[in-house]
């Protein structure tokens, strides 16, 4: 398979701290990537600055082969990099809560401009997500959390991205919500072909939904392997398996 996103060797620092140092990856077009790590290992900051919220102090990022973020230097802004097809799913869900779940869907949808395709798209996502047709006129903030997590992918999937990075999907839900967005994620990248990149701290969930691993300490990289092979590996199990 051909590589989507190349991160080589970045570094991003908050004033004198390093938040993330020397980290390089790479994520195949059509694959579920997961990383792993404990809270502050930087996991977040790294989705952060593929989609160029954060600024790199060395070192580069590549979306299907082209540079997308570079050290010292603005290659394409937050809304540019969104057109190329990345979407970001934020951590905590970040929902318009006084807007309806229609009207959330339709600020996923906020590049494309034809109308009628952005009805179909809509249609297609309460199809996907059942719940929510049921609620397009609700209010968000009146949704449950898994529903404003499934509301979250929802949105990010209006503009039709080739990849989606999802922070903490299964934060602060249930077990059985957590099975439940893990299978449409499965659904996401099988049928509609699109890339996932999943940060997780349910780090089993995680690995087991994935064909390929990496694990984060102190911002940065220090396992990569095949998910299959890090569920079995010694240290992770020790780690973040709870064995």
């Amino acid at each position: 398979m051909s590589e989507l996103l190349t991160i080589e060797n970045i570094d991003v620092c908050y004033g004198n701290i390093k938040a993330l140092s020397g980290v390089s990856m790479h994520v195949d077009q059509g694959d579920i990537v997961c990383l792993i790590g404990a809270n502050g290992a930087g996991k977040s900051t790294l989705l952060k600055s593929i989609v160029g919220l954060e600024g790199l102090t060395n070192g580069q990022i590549c979306f299907d082969g082209e540079v997308i973020c570079q050290a010292k230097k603005v290659k394409h802004t937050t809304d540019q990099i969104a057109k190329m097809g990345i979407s970001l799913v934020p951590e905590g869900r970040r929902v318009f809560a006084d807007m309806t779940v229609e009207e959330n869907l339709d600020m996923g949808a906020f590049m494309v401009r034809d109308q009628n395709v952005i009805a179909k798209k809509k249609e297609e996502m309460f199809d996907f997500f059942p719940i929510l047709g049921a609620r397009r006129k609700q209010k968000t903030r009146s949704l449950s959390g898994g529903e404003q997590q499934m509301m979250a992918i929802a949105r990010a999937l209006m503009s039709s991205p080739r990849m989606i990075l999802l922070d903490e999907p299964g934060l602060g839900l249930a077990p059985l919500i957590i099975q439940d967005i893990f299978n449409k994620i499965a659904l996401i990248n099988k049928q509609d072909k699109v890339t996932i990149f999943l940060v997780e701290q349910n780090a089993r969930m995680a690995l087991k939904a994935s064909n390929k691993g990496y694990v984060m300490e102190n911002g940065k990289i220090v396992l990569a392997d095949k998910a299959s092979n890090l569920l079995t590996n010694e240290k992770v199990k020790a780690a973040y398996l709870g064995e």
